[in-house]
């Protein structure tokens, strides 16, 4: 049943793909309508209101020249008139007597182009960061699992009798729970992601098995899982031409699912799998979260249920433990 399952839904996606894949065109051109139609809209939006913020100037009537006078009635102590530097040697300009001396004004670069300059550097150097650190993930992962048994010895030599064994059992418990927090999140993104299709499918949306099991799993990114769920079958919506009245319906129901799923179906489903109760998960969350913004989001269950699993094996921790569990 798993095999056939997997058969249908991997039957399904590249079915979905392969229509989005011959349609991409067609896509392309309308996404870039509607996105230069938005973009120009903004742009009046912008004119008017500069307009009905910054009031008229008056135009002022330059004044006439002045006749110049010849070089021979100008006074001798007459200041030096303001010329570019760099000139060639022996050149002078005209009007202006042999030895004066010549300068030019300083000459600035404008600012704001220098500021885009040092966001763009800034901006490409984490980016440059968050690959480089993410390249390491799977030599990490697979020394891991590699060297997983002689950690597990070494470990354990920290202690000795009693406490040894209550390290143990904390390893297993700290195990148990990483697979719990791991399944747990995958059901609960496989229940967005069916629930997302249904909507999705009720209001005609095309593609719908394709934006809404990726919709329910970008749901459960912390921060910011709502707008990046409203991405796909916005994007779908657009190039398909779909009317005002269901994008509100997409956005009412992707902001639901993921209130609900992120207050109720997490701390029920996720929390069960690594004992917490609900409580203590909401807590959790909004703990780790202020702490380490967006990773603590990410390890704020895996963190809990880890000290939890620490309490529970250790004699005089046990209270906390009990606190914590469900």
């Amino acid at each position: 049943m798993a095999l056939m399952l997997l058969y249908l839904l991997g039957l399904g996606a590249y079915t979905q793909i392969a229509g989005l894949w011959d349609e991409m065109p067609r896509f392309s051109q309308r996404v870039n309508e509607v996105v230069e139609g938005a973009r120009h809209k903004i742009d009046e939006l912008e004119n008017s209101t500069y307009r009905l913020i910054v009031p008229a100037r008056p135009q002022v009537q330059p004044a006439p020249p002045r006749p110049q006078q010849p070089v021979s009635r100008r006074k001798r102590n007459q200041e030096p008139v303001a010329q570019p530097q760099g000139l060639p040697p022996g050149l002078q300009p005209i009007g202006v007597p042999p030895g004066f001396p010549v300068t030019i004004p300083e000459v600035r670069i404008h600012e704001e182009q220098k500021q885009l300059s040092d966001l763009l550097y800034e901006r490409i150097g984490s980016l440059y960061q968050i690959l480089l650190m993410a390249s390491f993930v799977p030599f990490l992962v697979y020394f891991m699992l590699s060297w997983r048994d002689h950690i597990h010895r070494s470990f354990l030599q920290f202690f000795e009798g009693e406490d040894r064994m209550a390290a143990a059992r904390s390893l297993q418990g700290i195990g148990d729970m990483v697979r719990g927090f791991v399944v747990g999140n995958f059901v609960l993104g496989i229940l967005l992601a069916v629930l997302s299709s249904l909507a999705f499918w009720a209001i005609r949306l095309p593609y719908y098995l394709l934006a809404g099991p990726v919709s329910g799993f970008l749901s459960l990114v912390p921060y910011v899982g709502l707008p990046l769920a409203l991405l796909p079958p916005a994007i779908v919506a657009i190039a398909g031409g779909s009317p005002l009245a269901s994008f509100l319906i997409i956005i009412f129901v992707i902001a639901m699912l993921h209130l609900i799923a992120v207050n109720l179906l997490y701390p029920k489903i996720v929390g069960s799998r690594v004992h917490l109760n609900p409580l203590a998960v909401t807590f959790a969350l909004m703990l780790w979260g202020f702490l380490w913004d967006a990773a603590g989001l990410l390890l704020a269950i895996p963190l809990t249920a880890g000290i939890k699993a620490v309490c529970d094996n250790v004699k005089g921790l046990r209270p906390f433990g009990k606190f914590l569990g469900d």
